[in-house]
């Protein structure tokens, strides 16, 4: 029994090691099976907080698992040749380690979340802004980052305070070196919060040569798609300093159009005025609260002219010239049932006869 003794005196530390990678490996084991299980039932739920809490907590968990069995089992089966300044590393090791896998957890999560709200904009009646859910995303993602460079450093041993005021002594040196980054910045946190413009929506600037879909909104530039499909980078810090449209909110899209009928059928303006007129107050795609005048407003060189100014229902830029098609045919066809013509530039040559022209010379 004596050498059964030594033997577990001497080499105790191993059974411990070994008895904690066991129930580490356990832990782990039934860890990814009641994972599976529960993901399957909250996927059959409507919440789409606690998909991305639950997919958020998959892999960090299963690492801190074997971050905390393993750094416990090498801590409690004090192993021999294992002095106390190594078992001080090893727990500030474990730390560092368990606040990272948290941190890697919370930004998993606030990329999932963001993700998932969407996504579910294709099935929600209110759709979400998606500027703003990016904008509260990079802000939440940030401070996650930052929180946990201070936590980590403030646990092997650096001074936060001291840090801080050796930041606002450099931030001076920092913002004067990089005034443009920060001007950027600065451009990109106005359009956030002033939101003049957002995803998906069409803008241009009559200041710069700036027309197309935004695409994405960083922190230092906007992506603007043009229409001929060429990507189009603009430093958010341009858009304080120009004027910028946002057709993408307008309330109606307007038809200006200029009709000329020939002179001869003067005695037609009137009838075609009316009818015009009546025709667009029929019309079901045009806004009868919005200004609408049809008049005879000018006489041209080789016409008389008269004008429609309407607005439609719709600001979709395609049906838009549906519907602007649709009012010019029938306005063509108003006109031809009157028994008009349309007028195009025309030039009138009066030749005198030979016997007038005689008389002009003789006289």
């Amino acid at each position: 029994m004596e050498w059964f003794n030594e033997i577990n005196a001497n080499y105790q530390w191993v059974i411990s090691l070994f008895v904690l990678v066991f129930i580490t490996l356990v832990v782990n084991f039934i860890w990814k099976r009641y994972y599976a299980s529960i993901q399957k039932k909250l996927k059959l739920t409507e919440n789409l907080w606690d998909d991305a809490l639950w997919e958020a907590l998959h892999k960090p968990m299963g690492y801190l698992i074997w971050v905390v069995g393993i750094s416990y089992a090498v801590e409690i089966s004090q192993a021999p040749k294992v002095d106390q300044e190594i078992l001080d590393v090893l727990k500030n090791s474990r730390a560092i380690a368990v606040i990272s896998i948290m941190a890697w957890f919370l930004y998993r999560f606030i990329l999932l979340a963001e993700a998932n709200i969407l996504s579910s904009n294709k099935t929600r009646e209110e759709e979400v802004d998606k500027t703003t859910v990016n904008a509260v995303g990079k802000l939440l993602r940030a401070s996650v980052v930052i929180t946990t460079v201070l936590i980590i450093m403030q646990t092997m041993g650096y001074s936060i305070s001291g840090l801080l005021a050796f930041g606002g002594i450099g931030g001076l040196a920092v913002g004067f070196a990089a005034k443009d980054l920060l001007s950027n910045f600065f451009g990109g946190l106005m359009i956030y919060l002033d939101r003049p413009f957002k995803i998906g929506d069409w803008i241009k600037s009559p200041d710069r040569k700036i027309e197309g879909t935004v695409e994405h909104i960083g922190w230092r530039q906007t992506r603007i798609r043009t229409f001929d499909k060429r990507p189009l980078y603009v430093p958010n810090s341009i858009f304080t300093s120009i004027t910028v449209e946002n057709p993408s909110r307008m309330l109606n899209r307007r038809i200006y159009e200029t009709i000329g009928i020939r002179y001869d059928d003067a005695h037609l303006m009137g009838v075609i005025v009316e009818k015009v007129k009546s025709m667009l107050k029929d019309h079901p795609e045009i806004d009868q609260s919005a200004t609408m005048i049809v008049n005879f407003n000018e006489f041209a060189a080789s016409s008389l002219n008269f004008f429609v100014y309407t607005f439609t229902r719709t600001t979709d830029w395609i049906k838009f010239h549906e519907i602007k098609q649709d009012v010019m045919l029938k306005i063509i066809d108003i006109v031809s049932e009157e028994g008009a013509e349309m007028a195009f530039p025309t030039q009138t040559l009066h030749i005198q006869s030979a016997e007038a022209e005689s008389e002009f010379v003789n006289n």
